[in-house]
């Protein structure tokens, strides 16, 4: 999954971007409206977090303009206005939830996970499995059988992504654009490098092989 965060406040940005990424989102921040905008029409987001007070364009006209130009991505709204008028312009404007500072983070990805089911109109899993191998997703623990699995953060992201598309070809693009929070050359090694760990932890020293490579299109995660 991958979230953009809309703040001007550096220490404010820093804190939720890291949270997110720990949370195992890819995330980009903007620092203003304009900038928010042209990454809200480039990228497919599957949520953003806007504050209201931003430079050069204001949260509720990026909102707006969001909405004008048919991007339905999920808005959580976290701003510092606290009044109901302000809450009721937020949401007019095309936000779907609104949060006000100070905030507590777990309060912030609670809402932030609520809104992507919401827009998927799916019900959000707790574990993820294929065949023998099993990813909870609330103790973050890996196993194959009755090996625990010690994952990095981004292993883990990885794995997540692969079990989520089991079965299915993912490309390096689409690893990069969902387990990366910024934009690599796609001719880089960085995925090879990744998937070549991942392989190590869950497919060495067992005969059934579960990352197969697809020559020239990606990779495919099944027993």
């Amino acid at each position: 999954m991958r979230v953009l965060v809309v703040e001007d406040d550096r220490k404010i940005a820093s804190f939720v971007a890291e949270g997110l990424k720990q949370a195992g989102y890819a995330v980009d921040v903007a620092g203003d409206g304009a900038e928010a905008l042209l990454l809200a029409t480039a990228t497919g987001y599957d949520a953003a977090i806007v504050d209201l007070m931003l430079p050069l364009l204001d949260g509720l006209s990026l909102i707006e303009r969001m909405r004008a130009k048919r991007i339905a991505t999920p808005v959580l709204i976290l701003s510092a206005k606290r009044t109901v008028d302000d809450r009721v312009k937020g949401l007019r404007a095309g936000g779907d939830d609104y949060m006000t500072k100070p905030f507590s983070f777990s309060e912030v990805l609670a809402r932030i996970e609520a809104l992507i089911r919401r827009a998927t109109r799916q019900t959000e899993p707790t574990s993820l499995s294929a065949g023998e191998l099993t990813l909870d997703l609330l103790t973050r623990e890996a196993r194959r059988g009755d090996l625990a699995l010690p994952l990095q953060p981004r292993e883990f992201a990885l794995l997540e992504y692969m079990m989520r598309n089991r079965g299915r070809i993912v490309s390096k693009t689409s690893i990069l654009e969902h387990v990366y929070d910024y934009s690599f050359d796609p001719q880089t090694n960085v995925v090879d490098v990744l998937m070549h760990r991942l392989r190590m932890k869950i497919d060495k020293g067992f005969e059934a092989k579960l990352i197969r490579t697809v020559r020239g299109a990606g990779y495919v995660l099944g027993p």
